[in-house]
């Protein structure tokens, strides 16, 4: 995962159907993480969001059904709420949970697996949740987004590819793009969101000097690293060696490059005008 939030430049990553124990440690190097866990085996939603960007959490009351994270940014040079959800297939859609996401008066900009398919959002079919969404969304003036190809790859080749992770907004200022990328091991493909503008940062990151890596002490430190496994005898052990050697990659590209600090930033407000 960090080697494709890097690749991608990803400033925010929410994440649906996290699978995090409330004991279990998450972090990954150059964000800030907010999950909820859900007590029992199952569930959860996290987001992740890049260092030096202004943010910060906030609680989302009243949710019996929906699982939830929310935090607060700038973009477009005003505050947005964020959030990562997800909703068990066995739980019900109710519109008070909804109303805990959709009705604090803020923009919001909503993503995440709820379990609902309508052909609005390029599903395959229509399913009474699907239903029900899509009447919330037409009675409280919020707009659904779907990619325009599966965001599932299942295990099972019995199961057809669908549409399952959708975007939800209200009273957004600026338009969201969507693309699924078959860059992850999940059968949750990751679905990239790309708006006409950029979140506020606090001050610009440091940002690799690629242009004057040492490539003699990134070949050691990767020697150092990279670990060996030959016992790959199924698809589990493949995937963690190959996550193992892309944090290997990471790890001693990061050791033998020098950091540049850039110049800081122009407004989101005035980068939002010169674009129009």
């Amino acid at each position: 995962m960090e080697h494709f939030l890097s690749q991608h430049g990803v400033d925010i990553c929410l994440l649906s159907e996290t699978f995090l124990n409330p004991g279990q440690a998450f972090c990954l190097a150059n964000y800030v993480c907010h999950r909820t866990n859900r007590p029992t085996t199952g569930g959860g939603a996290a987001i992740l969001v890049r260092r030096g960007i202004v943010h910060h959490s906030v609680p989302i009351p009243g949710l019996t059904h929906l699982e939830a994270t929310a935090t607060q940014v700038t973009l477009a040079g005003k505050p947005v709420l964020i959030l990562a959800g997800y909703l068990s297939p066995s739980r019900p859609l109710i519109g008070a949970d909804l109303n805990a996401c959709f009705g604090g008066g803020l923009p919001v900009l909503m993503a995440g697996d709820l379990n609902a398919k309508h052909v609005d959002w390029n599903t395959r079919l229509n399913t009474r949740r699907g239903k029900l969404l899509s009447e919330y969304a037409d009675g409280n003036s919020c707009l659904i987004f779907g990619p325009d190809s599966p965001t599932t790859n299942p295990y099972n080749p019995l199961i057809t590819p669908d549409v399952l992770d959708i975007v939800k907004t209200k009273n957004l200022s600026f338009l969201v793009y969507l693309t699924s990328c078959r860059a992850l091991s999940s059968d949750h493909l990751a679905v990239l969101i790309d708006t006409s503008c950029r979140s506020s940062f606090h001050n610009p990151p440091d940002r690799s000097d690629f242009r004057r890596t040492d490539w003699a002490s990134f070949q050691t430190q990767l020697e150092e690293l990279i670990p060996f496994d030959s016992e790959l005898h199924n698809e589990m052990a493949i995937d963690t060696c190959v996550e193992n050697f892309s944090g290997a990659v990471l790890k001693a590209l990061a050791a033998s490059t020098p950091k540049r600090r850039p110049r800081p930033p122009v407004p989101a407000g005035i980068q939002d005008e010169i674009r129009l």
